[in-house]
């Protein structure tokens, strides 16, 4: 295996590992830093934070995204919400507070010492983002407003309206042009990694195509930085944007990074149900909408076709705020989302196909005011009545489960830097915070808390012993990457079938979604481990890629995209397979409680599954990192 499989958790208390660890972390002094050449990959909020404050510190950053510009990248998705434990309402919040939910949110399964980090950074990003000018929403006196998310029982989440993620990215964006413009940083829009390149056991660089004019070309770096973002769309319909996909980092593991945690994917509750068989992907409804919306379906199955405003409030059932209790319509999202799909089985399920619940807004708006539920996600309704035609002030929205985040990624340290020495990954292209499951707010979160505040304190850490170490484009490691990445491009425009790339890919997704989904079984598992080989096998004798590879051509993106999809679900579904237990958003019918919840198995599977790619047709070797519980005993989640 390359590199080391060591965690690097610093000794001592759990509120001093991080102070500790800078304490006694190697520097590189300011006069040095120029010397060194920086490549981050993705321009989100986590590579954008990463490049800007690298730039800032004075390294030579090279920065690429597919994209035409850093603004178009997905984190613009994000609506609702950061979390931050700066207690503004007053309500108990507290960095230990927040690190708790986190943990207990995704159901012990991650690190205590890299969620305690998280949230103690937390209060910082707030501060940065409001330096920057970021138009959080603020109270009637002028200070900074927080509202409710899923799995919290205080009001800790910062918002700009609906628009947060985009706000944010904006934030970011201004501070990258300011590095640009220093001359700090250089950008490479519409410019895709398709591989990694490794000299002498560590990563120094990348191969990359130009998607406007097909050029491949080699680039060298001292460090590699992956925020590339998660692999949702290997489902082909979720709530990602259409280009999202998990080529760096899956070939990132086929050059010897290990991938942890692949079938950790989070399904989100509040998503506007699927409408017809050619749709590409999905629209997301905030879960800040659940804040002031009710969550119910009819009580009996012959009123599903009923309008809502036909069924009396005698004959609703708010499934959630009856079996939860104590957290009512904020549940957090694995649980939220199971519960839909509960009732919907049971056919109480509304509109087209029984796939979807109500989430009304009626009494919010009788006690409120349409006004105050206009201010507050204004945005969001007009989206939700452009897509679907009806208006949520008057009628409930309909919203249904659909794939969102993952929680699984490259496997990686304390410093964020993967088993291969110099390849760091940030952001949601890593597995490190949140376990099983997201809590709601939280992506930006460790998005921004990577890119300004983790990564530029330990990266020097492993800087500092590669001084005059990078190596020249023509080295041969270089030249034979390029080789075979125009190789692979060759292969595919050569095979010259019948098949469209959408047609694979969407009978991929929908193996997945039935198998691999938010519920899952062994027989299931097995059946796609049988199929995905199957259907890859198709794709190498069937599919058209049309055009050429030296030259704009989106249906080459696509196709090497679905390829890698292709192989990645097989780990997906081996993974799956191997943790024989259900956690979090990841729900084995085999193992649930007497009323139905999530059933973990503390005693084998209390750990970090981290694979190693054995090569082409081997099954990939298993690593476990145990994962110790010292602060947060272990329970099984409730949130009655």
């Amino acid at each position: 295996m390359i590199g080391r499989f060591d965690a690097k958790i610093p000794p001592g208390p759990l509120a001093q590992k991080w102070r500790n660890h800078r304490d006694h972390s190697r520097l590189v002094s300011p006069n040095n830093r120029r010397k060194f050449e920086i490549i981050v990959v993705g321009s989100g909020l986590a590579g954008g934070s990463a490049a800007a404050t690298l730039g800032e510190l004075g390294y030579r950053v090279r920065c690429f995204c597919f994209q035409d510009s850093a603004r178009r990248a997905h984190s613009i998705a994000a609506q609702g919400g950061i979390n931050a434990a700066k207690n503004y309402q007053n309500d108990g919040d507290s960095v230990y507070r927040l690190f708790h939910d986190t943990i207990k949110g995704g159901d012990f399964r991650s690190r205590e010492a890299n969620v305690y980090r998280l949230a103690e950074i937390s209060n910082n990003i707030i501060d940065q983002c409001v330096a920057q000018g970021v138009p959080f929403a603020r109270e009637y006196g002028g200070l900074l407003a927080n509202r409710s998310f899923g799995g919290a029982q205080v009001s800790r989440t910062f918002y700009a309206r609906g628009q947060t993620g985009q706000q944010l990215l904006l934030g970011c964006y201004q501070a990258l042009c300011k590095q640009i413009a220093a001359g700090t940083v250089q950008m490479f829009p519409q410019t895709e990694m398709l591989d990694l390149v490794i000299v002498e056991g560590h990563a120094k660089g990348i191969v990359t195509r130009s998607l406007s004019s097909g050029k491949i070309e080699s680039h060298t770096a001292d460090a590699v930085v992956l925020a590339t973002g998660g692999y949702g769309n290997v489902f082909y319909l979720s709530t990602n944007a259409r280009g999202c996909n998990v080529t760096a980092t899956y070939r990132a593991f086929k050059r010897g990074a290990l991938f942890a945690n692949p079938s950790f994917t989070q399904i989100h509750p509040t998503c506007i149900p699927v409408s017809g068989e050619y749709q590409s992907k999905l629209t997301l409804m905030s879960e800040s909408l659940r804040n002031d919306g009710r969550v119910w379906v009819p009580k009996r199955k012959e009123d599903r076709d009923k309008l809502p405003g036909e069924i009396p409030e005698t004959d609703r059932d708010y499934y959630l705020e009856r079996k939860y209790p104590s957290y009512g319509n904020l549940s957090p999202r694995d649980i939220s989302s199971r519960a839909a799909k509960e009732v919907c089985d049971e056919g109480r399920g509304v509109g087209p196909g029984g796939r979807g619940v109500y989430l009304d807004f009626a009494d919010a708006i009788k006690r409120l005011g349409e006004q105050t539920i206009c201010e507050r996600y204004g945005n969001l309704f007009e989206v939700y009545e452009k897509i679907t035609g009806e208006n949520a002030y008057k009628v409930p929205m309909r919203i249904y489960p659909a794939v969102h985040y993952t929680m699984g990624g490259l496997w990686v340290d304390y410093d964020l830097m993967s088993n291969v020495p110099g390849l760091f990954v940030i952001g949601e292209a890593n597995f490190s915070d949140h376990g099983a499951n997201r809590l709601g707010a939280s992506a930006l979160m460790q998005g921004l808390a990577d890119g300004y505040f983790v990564l530029p304190n330990t990266l020097p850490n492993y800087l500092a012993g590669q001084m005059g170490k990078r190596p020249s484009p023509d080295f041969p490691a270089f030249q034979e990457m390029e080789k075979e990445v125009r190789s692979r491009i060759e292969k595919l425009l050569n095979v010259n079938g019948t098949r469209s790339v959408d047609s694979f890919h969407r009978e991929l997704g929908l193996l997945l979604w039935d198998k691999c989904g938010m519920s899952r079984h062994e027989k299931g598992l097995r059946e796609a481990l049988k199929r995905i080989p199957e259907l890859r096998e198709q794709f190498w004798h069937e599919v058209r890629v049309p055009g050429n590879g030296d030259d704009f051509n989106q249906s080459l993106e696509r196709a090497g995209r679905v390829a890698d999809f292709l192989e990645f679900a097989e780990l997906m579904c081996i993974d799956a397979l191997e943790r024989d237990e259900s956690a979090g958003a990841h729900f084995r019918e085999e193992h649930q409680t007497a009323e139905g919840e999530a059933l973990r198995d503390d005693e084998n599977h209390a750990a970090v599954f981290a694979w190693e790619f054995q090569g082409d047709g081997r099954p990939p070797l298993l690593h476990r990192e145990p994962l110790n519980f010292e602060t947060v005993h272990l329970t099984q989640r409730s949130y009655k």
